[in-house]
């Protein structure tokens, strides 16, 4: 497999500090020498994922998982190795060079090759757009009033018949696999190739760096299904990316970003002067969307359409951002179905006037709350004030928590030290489970063929903690003493194994290392480091578990020899094991 050097992948590592790149996707607090947040990779409600800036590793006490700046990146966005390499080389400003032919290559190619389709492909499609064919489609563009500079922005195109698209692009020279891999084609069972998009209106969908990635297609009648979007490939996950970020980056959407459910919305208000909008490609919020929204602005305004489907995408992707630490607000809108229609109805400038007055989660969640129940029945309206302590106490900022308690104290004429009692209680109850998870204590559990015993695994686990110290002299002290196969786990034995083949090339960097390791060998290592082993004198505590170790091997010695006078020998043989054990036993009496 082609890759970079271990030097150069190691001054990436160094430019890019694991706390700055996590936080762009986990909203980290300090806490002691490390950073604690909701874990990314399960659900939990109490903070168990750690992030050491000392050691520049993360690991989840909760799932288990763990590594460095790359595993993280490699997990999160669900790339390989090299993959990581080059974003976290992208973000650091490194140059990167060519890699030699190699799997990680070849895709590489195809990607490259894919995003030349795509980006052919819109090109084409918007040109058919103002063709005679296209007939059907320009009657729908001047339904929806859209004009020929926000044609020309989002490349709106229109997709011919049959095989057109796969003509053109054989023509130009695309290769199959190419034209297969972008989705843009398919290849029946008897060998035919067929266009995917067929008399549709084409939405070009492009990645944050305005690359061609994928499309959305739209019938221009009412059969089904309404909008065929392209199947995941090697350029596109859609769970990953937004609908006009694109477009909208080139505005000002630091303060505020605004999201939404279709394409036509976005491209319905972009034309009418409001930029500052996305849309999450037909799909429930992802987290890798939240990370995209995280990262450009500093306000979300939600706009989901007002059925059912729409309210149910609102709490899921409240509870994602959430979880994220960003500043959330929902669009109350009446009057219209969605945001496309309520623009053409009444108009920008109330449009606007409506995001402004967007309302908080927590507002939104007594809103919906409120709905259900008879606030003038006392078992409805002390359901509603517990529900409300509940969301209160989710609340982390004092002043912010102290401002609500004081309006729904006025609003619903309870008192305000009542509340007051059910926050703090809750708030308790919280706080004690994070004091429990900020010094976890590990519970490691291993598929092995033998029982270990704990407190053999754990001199074990100390070994490899004071080898991933770096320490050279350490390194050979522990080798001249401890072979690989006096290591009982089969998880450590591997380790073990492993570590010492690193430090006999010289490489002693933790970082280094975990890269060349597997993911379960990964989670174990992040683990020994992150928790406590409370060892104060590094020397000593060794110096104890290699006496330890000599112990044991007389002890297996002697036990041997005992077994062999035992069942019997010749009369030399016996002198000289009854002078051995004689040995053994004035060496053990020596250890302490």
């Amino acid at each position: 497999m082609a890759r970079y050097s271990d030097e150069l992948i190691e001054e990436i590592r160094n430019t890019n500090d694991i706390v700055d790149v996590i936080s762009q996707y986990v909203h980290l607090k300090r806490s002691g020498r490390n950073f604690f947040g909701l874990c990314p990779f399960h659900n939990e409600k109490s903070p168990s994922f750690s992030v050491s800036p000392d050691k520049q590793i993360f690991h989840c006490f909760g799932c288990g998982v763990g590594g460095n700046v790359y595993t993280f990146l490699m997990k999160i966005e669900g790339i390989n190795f090299v993959e990581a390499v080059q974003m976290l080389a992208e973000r650091a400003n490194i140059q990167l060079p060519t890699l030699e032919n190699g799997a990680d290559t070849v895709r590489e190619q195809l990607k490259a090759k894919v995003y030349k389709v795509n980006e052919f492909t819109a090109e084409y499609y918007h040109k058919n757009l103002y063709k005679p064919e296209a007939k059907e489609a320009q009657n729908y563009i001047k339904k929806r009033m859209l004009n020929n500079e926000t044609l020309e922005s989002f490349k709106i195109g229109f997709s011919g018949k049959f095989d057109e698209l796969y003509r053109e692009l054989k023509k130009q020279g695309f290769g199959e696999q190419e034209i297969l891999e972008s989705g843009l084609v398919n290849k029946n069972e008897r060998g035919q190739y067929i266009d995917r998009y067929r008399n549709r209106l084409m939405f070009p969908i492009c990645d944050v760096r305005g690359r061609v990635i994928a499309f959305g297609g739209r019938v221009l009648d009412d059969s089904k299904p309404k909008y065929i979007n392209s199947p995941e490939n090697v350029v596109y996950s859609k769970g990953r990316h937004l609908f006009g970020l694109n477009v909208a980056k080139k505005y000002d959407i630091k303060k505020r970003l605004l999201i939404v459910e279709g394409y036509m919305d976005v491209i319905s208000l972009h034309q009418r002067g409001i930029h500052n909008v996305v849309a999450s490609l037909g799909t429930a919020l992802t987290q890798q969307q939240g990370y995209l929204l995280r990262n450009s602005t500093e306000q979300i305004v939600l706009s989901y359409d007002s059925d059912e489907a729409g309210q149910a995408a609102k709490v899921r992707a409240m509870e994602i951002l959430q979880n994220m630490g960003c500043d959330i607000r929902v669009l109350q809108m009446e009057g219209a179905k969605d945001p496309d229609e309520y623009v053409i109805k009444y108009g920008n400038a109330r449009f606007t006037n409506l995001v402004d007055k967007a309302i908080s989660v927590v507002e939104f969640k007594i809103k919906i709350l409120k709905k259900d129940l008879n606030l003038d029945n006392v078992n409805d309206k002390i359901k509603f004030l517990n529900e409300i302590a509940k969301i209160i106490a989710q609340i982390d900022n004092t002043m912010e928590r102290e401002v609500y308690i004081e309006k729904i104290a006025k609003e619903y004429n309870i008192s305000k030290e009542a509340i007051y009692a059910e926050v703090n209680k809750l708030t308790y109850t919280k706080s004690k489970d994070i004091k429990v998870l900020e010094k976890p204590k590990p519970v490691i559990v291993h598929k092995q063929e033998k029982i270990v015993p704990e407190n053999i695994r754990k001199r074990e686990n100390t070994i490899l903690s004071i080898l991933l110290s770096g320490n050279l002299n350490l390194y050979q002290l522990i080798k001249q003493n401890i072979k690989i196969e006096d290591i009982k786990d089969e998880l450590n034995k591997k380790i073990m194994t492993k570590l010492y083949e690193e430090f006999e090339k010289g490489n002693s960097n933790i970082n280094g290392i975990l890269n060349e390791l597997s993911q379960e060998e990964q989670n174990h290592i992040t683990e020994i480091i992150s928790v406590d082993n409370g060892i104060d004198d590094v020397e000593k505590a060794l110096d104890d578990i290699l006496q330890s170790y000599e112990k044991d091997k007389l002890n297996e010695r002697k036990m041997e020899i005992l077994e062999t006078l035992e069942n019997g020998t010749d009369e030399t043989q016996k002198k000289e094991l009854e002078k051995e054990l004689s040995n053994i036993i004035i060496k053990l009496a020596k250890i302490r």
